[in-house]
């Protein structure tokens, strides 16, 4: 079948009417192309009405699995894409275990709803030894915030915590325009994929509580926000007069294994 370049006359769920819909499938395709053919599986996650997905099925059938959280979408999208099969999920992409998929090279995909999308990310964060590469549309807000480097304003907890992990990109902006009906803010689609790192050098889960606890008081320096985590001998250093956004992904590393002295 032939396809429009509008997505506007698919007849929709009931339930879905209301939302954000991708209508431009230039847009669509553009975001499947962006995903690499050099993984073993494609997750999709919340596909909806099937905009991507319509893609995925034509390049990847056999490699995909679509995890759809509501009921309506699911209905929609058996009849819609009956080749899908078994392949198709019921369920929520955060609290599947995406290692039943693969042992490795796992692609993730979607349009992730903007109020769950940090969720997504710590979810794939809880699966990066299985996770190989990442491509998804987010608010251009928390797009810009992850791809962000240290001394920017946005760079912050995800920023850090994903690029410790993933290589970033910012692949393009997606205008309002491009949604029925509009939404009130800009999106944008990233890639990540994953980096030679497969342990960090240091206590990873230390490493979690500084960043977490250093950007959530962001305006102290480290020497305050981390005052708790210091052993008195290190704590006239010179990294405790900074502020979170102005340390490297090695940086934090490094500190945490400062703070691995503590008794």
């Amino acid at each position: 079948m032939e396809q429009n370049q509008s997505y506007n006359n698919l007849v929709r769920p009931k339930k879905a009417l209301g939302q954000h819909f991708l209508v431009d499938l230039n847009i669509a395709r553009k975001i499947v192309d962006s995903m690499s053919n050099d993984v073993n599986i494609i997750v999709e996650v919340g596909a909806g009405m099937g905009v991507l997905t319509q893609y995925l099925i034509q390049d990847n059938l056999e490699k995909l699995r679509v995890v759809e959280i509501d009921t309506e979408s699911i209905e929609y999208l058996k009849n819609v894409y009956p080749q899908l099969g078994g392949n198709l999920i019921h369920g929520d992409f955060l609290k599947t275990d995406l290692s039943k998929f693969a042992s490795e090279k796992i692609g993730v995909i979607g349009n992730f709803p903007y109020n769950i999308s940090s969720q997504i990310f710590f979810q794939v964060l809880k699966y990066r030894n299985q996770v190989d590469e990442v491509v998804g549309m987010i608010q251009k807000e928390v797009a810009e915030r992850i791809a962000a480097g240290p001394g920017s304003k946005t760079y912050g907890i995800l920023s850090v915590l994903l690029q410790a992990w993933y290589d970033i990109e910012y692949l393009f902006t997606v205008h309002e325009n491009v949604f029925n009906p509009p939404p009130k803010v800009k999106s944008a689609v990233i890639r990540m994929k994953r980096n030679n790192v497969s342990q960090l050098d240091c206590d990873e889960k230390l490493f979690v509580t500084v960043v977490k606890q250093a950007f959530n008081q962001r305006r102290k320096t480290m020497r305050n926000s981390l005052r708790s985590l210091i052993p008195q001998e290190i704590i006239q250093d010179e990294i405790f007069n900074k502020r979170p956004e102005q340390l490297s992904v090695q940086e934090f590393i490094e500190l945490t294994k400062m703070l691995e002295k503590k008794d």
